[in-house]
């Protein structure tokens, strides 16, 4: 089974990173295309779409850099692994689209105030329809890779891409319209309007960098972890408080105290343990580190205690009580 998961781990690896190098390769020439597309056209929106592609290059760079680094096994300088690292790099990639945001914003007052006309606008329109329909495919194979392997690098830099094709699909709507009314100001217009969403869109990005780098609580991962726990729970655990959990990257950490009767012999205290990480092998296909402090049961748990062969029993079990996560994320 362990050699099974580290070839899986392998695999989830080198997809990500090839698609992070076919991300690379196809941004620059898509970012080569919406310039040749604003040179044709001295359009502001199809330039401030081309502006925020740079930023795209420079973050899947960045990405792909980290994705590298972060697959690297806990060493003795880095105990927990290099996970982490793919939270610098997705607060990296939001900062870097609210940057682009600025640029739009610049260029598209600009067009507002002192309006041109826009030559060869239908050709221009037509590459930056093209090449919006590649950015569209690469982001929904990246941001699906990214699910699929837990990977908060391939997820942030396919929502960048697909704000790129948010963004170019502004633009096109917008230029249409700019087409047919010949109101030129109509494409500053859409520059502003396609930088305000740029900006809503790297805001969550920064936050869940931000969030991921504090070690915040993850109701999602710690709900998963219950819901392990209560199908694998045996009538010998008596009580779990005090559950934590993170993640970095495709590494888990959980820790938790687990409450087993008093009497029971250290060897068969270990052999739940194991038990309990075999467990959360068997479900997370990806490194996860369990750390379980055992407490002796003390006689209020007797009500909540389901061992029926207990000799040290001060009073009747009235039951046991769900293990929901309010209850064993508490002290």
């Amino acid at each position: 089974m362990p050699g099974l998961k580290e070839t899986q781990r392998q695999r989830t690896f080198r997809s990500g990173k090839r698609a992070m190098l076919v991300a690379l390769v196809v941004g620059v020439i898509i970012t080569g295309s919406k310039f040749a597309a604003y040179w044709i056209t001295e359009s502001a929106a199809i330039l401030s779409d081309a502006l925020e592609s740079i930023i795209n290059i420079v973050a899947s760079s960045f990405a792909l850099a980290s994705l590298t680094v972060s697959a690297r096994p806990p060493d003795e300088s880095h105990p927990y692994g290099h996970g982490k690292i793919e939270y610098f790099s997705a607060g990296f990639e939001g900062a870097l689209i609210i940057l682009a945001a600025g640029g739009i914003f610049f260029h598209g007052v600009r067009q507002i105030v002192a309006p041109h006309p826009l030559p060869s606008l239908t050709w221009g329109l037509l590459i930056l329809t093209v090449v919006s329909l590649a950015n569209l495919a690469l982001g929904v194979t990246l941001l699906r890779m990214g699910k699929r392997g837990k990977s908060i690098v391939l997820e942030a830099d396919g929502r960048h891409l697909l704000t790129d094709v948010y963004t170019s699909a502004g633009v096109v709507a917008g230029l249409v319209l700019v087409h047919f009314s010949e109101w030129n100001r109509l494409d500053g217009i859409v520059a502003c309007t396609v930088g305000a969403h740029i900006v809503l869109s790297g805001l969550p990005l920064v936050r869940g960098a931000f969030g991921g780098l504090m070690d915040e609580s993850d109701p999602v991962l710690l709900e998963e972890i219950c819901s392990v726990l209560r199908k694998h729970r045996q009538d010998l655990w008596i009580d779990i408080h005090r559950l934590r959990a993170k993640r970095a990257g495709s590494h888990i950490q959980l820790d938790f105290h687990l409450i087993l009767p008093r009497d029971l012999p250290l060897e068969e205290a270990h052999k739940e343990v194991k038990n309990l990480e075999r467990a959360f092998g068997e479900h997370f296909s990806e490194q996860v580190d369990v750390l379980i402090h055992l407490d002796p049961c003390a006689d209020p748990d007797c009500s909540e205690c389901a061992n029926g062969t207990c000799n040290i029993r001060q009073q009747e079990s009235v039951g046991t009580r769900p293990w929901r996560k309010e209850r064993l994320i508490s002290e």
